[in-house]
């Protein structure tokens, strides 16, 4: 029932974003009583829980609010100036619900949730270097390698530039400092290397089944819309990474997961870690196609070898023993070494993170 989908998506955002929770919470209601979200979200009553289309239908409001298109409703989003009043929220949500039914229906069943969230570049920096390490010490070299860095479900592509961030962890900074997007990364712990190592990144590549174009203002739109609402931080970040890539471009091709990636794999390069990498994607793909990565991951993994290795680092959502909980997990696997690791665990943003004590035990 899309209603139960709307409440699901509104308690994995109770503490996060109350804004986002209020918004659900009584759409759902008006979803159950074949209010006006009823015709918003017609086309997608046999939506799957993966395609979190409560999401979809808040980031389609938030997406007028932005263009300036809701006037009233901004007064309750901090991403527009404003200042969320969960008692009246609704009320003021109503009427653009009204006027903007077909193109609100149109955004929520043409688009898909593309949070993009820089700030999972902070776990995947220390994964970086936690896996280079271990590369070389399999290796037997003094250096450590050069990455090429494989991101499936990019989106726009936005954490393809680990190594130029400026990550300030208790008043030291490692990555880039010269950057012009620094970042607080919110760890606990450390990863189990030494960071003051400068990644190498030699290629970058990425693909999207709708890859997302920041380089233009409906991407940056696109991606920001996902934003919730209530969390400035997370929006000024996001607008930071744009302008990085935009700075910084890397490519994104529109294939599916496997398709891409077989093409990737097809021959191990020497000297040099390829790393592959995905982010809160593994609940968009079908069965079929992780299956097909799977499989197309394990071939590769028996070509590796130590100076031709290859590691796979994600950062996915594992549920908890409390009813509806998520948390996420920074899991790191290395061939030909035969490493697999749990390096640590945070929220879906990336941000903060706590880093596992001893992740070889």
């Amino acid at each position: 029932m899309l209603a139960e989908l709307f409440l699901d998506a509104s308690r994995a955002c109770d503490v996060h974003s109350p804004l986002t929770r209020t918004l659900l919470v009584a759409a759902a209601d008006d979803l159950a009583r074949g209010g006006v979200t009823a015709r918003v979200m017609a086309g997608a009553e046999c939506d799957r829980h993966g395609t979190v289309p409560g999401l979809r239908f808040a980031g389609a409001l938030h997406r007028l609010v932005l263009e300036g298109r809701a006037p009233t409703l901004a007064r309750h989003y901090p991403t527009a100036g404003g200042r969320p009043d969960l008692r009246t929220v609704w009320d003021d949500a109503l009427p653009v619900l009204h006027e903007h039914t077909d193109e609100l229906r149109a955004l929520v069943t043409s688009t898909v949730v593309q949070t993009n969230e820089p700030g999972r570049s902070a776990p995947l920096f220390g994964g970086l270097q936690t896996a280079t390490h271990l590369a070389a010490a399999e290796a037997g070299r003094r250096a450590t390698f050069p990455i090429r860095l494989l991101e499936v479900g990019a989106s726009g592509g936005l954490n393809l530039r680990p190594h130029r961030l400026a990550y300030r962890v208790d008043g030291v900074t490692f990555g880039d400092p010269g950057s012009p997007f620094a970042l607080d990364p919110g760890w606990t712990g450390r990863p189990p290397v030494d960071l003051r190592h400068n990644l190498r990144l030699v290629r970058r590549a990425g693909c999207d089944l709708n890859p997302v174009d920041v380089s233009t203002e409906d991407g940056r739109l696109h991606l920001s819309s996902f934003v919730w609402a209530d969390q400035r931080a997370r929006f000024e970040r996001l607008q930071a990474a744009v302008e990085l890539a935009r700075l910084d471009p890397v490519p994104v091709r529109r294939a599916t997961g496997p398709e891409w990636l077989a093409e990737q794999l097809a021959r191990p390069e020497r000297d040099v870690l390829t790393v592959v990498w995905h982010s809160v994607v593994w609940q968009y793909a079908s069965p079929a196609d992780r299956a097909m990565g799977r499989a197309i991951l394990a071939d590769a993994a028996s070509r590796a070898t130590p100076v031709a290795p290859l590691a796979l680092l994600v950062y996915e959502p594992r549920r908890t023993h409390t009813a509806g909980a998520y948390e996420f997990r920074l899991l790191l696997k290395l061939w030909p070494a035969g490493v697999s690791l749990r390096l640590g665990t945070g929220v879906g943003h990336g941000i903060p993170f706590t880093w596992d004590t001893a992740p070889w035990t």
